[in-house]
This record gives C-alpha cells, structure tokens and sequence, in this order.
C-alpha cells in the first residue's frame, strides 16, 4: 500500500473495529442478552468487509493495473492468478 492517506484511513477503521471487538468482550463478560452480542458480531464482519473491499479495491488499481502496464505477460498471469485466489478467500468469509 503506497497511499499514506488511504493508509491511515485504513488504521482508523481498524481502531475502531477494535474498539468493537473489545466493547463484544464486555458484553460477553457481562452476560449480555445475546442477540444484542449477535447484532455487534454483525457490524464488526460488516466493518472487516469494508476494510476487505478498500484493501482488494486498491490492489486492483495499483498492483494489479502496474502489472499489465509492464507488459510482461508472467508478470500478468502471476497477478490474474494472484487476484484470483485472494478473491476466493475474500467471498467466503
């Protein structure tokens, strides 16, 4: 990632994902209702999702975009086959 911006945009959703997690453990802990628990699982994989897509969004335009610019048809195929596989693990969580 070469984007300083979209490098600290990222380390802030990831802050408050955190924050996320750690207010799931108190509820834990507390024993709380666990729907409520449920609903707060929910928003932190929906929030881990966004991250997903900005990381896989911003490859795609830099890594993947520098590799057919080279012109160096290995080079291409590594990166098709690379964004194949991290697609793949991307869409089943």
């Amino acid at each position: 990632m070469r984007d300083p911006d979209l490098q600290r945009a990222l380390a802030r959703r990831l802050s408050r994902i955190a924050g996320q997690v750690a207010g799931i453990q108190r509820m834990v802990d507390d024993d709380r209702y666990c729907v409520d628990i449920l609903v707060q699982i929910a928003a932190v994989r929906a929030a881990l999702g966004k991250v997903g897509r900005i990381l896989l969004e911003n490859h795609i335009r830099t890594c993947v975009t520098e590799a057919f610019e080279a012109g160096e048809p290995g080079e291409r195929d590594a990166k098709i086959a690379e964004l194949l596989d991290v697609y793949e693990r991307f869409c089943r969580t």
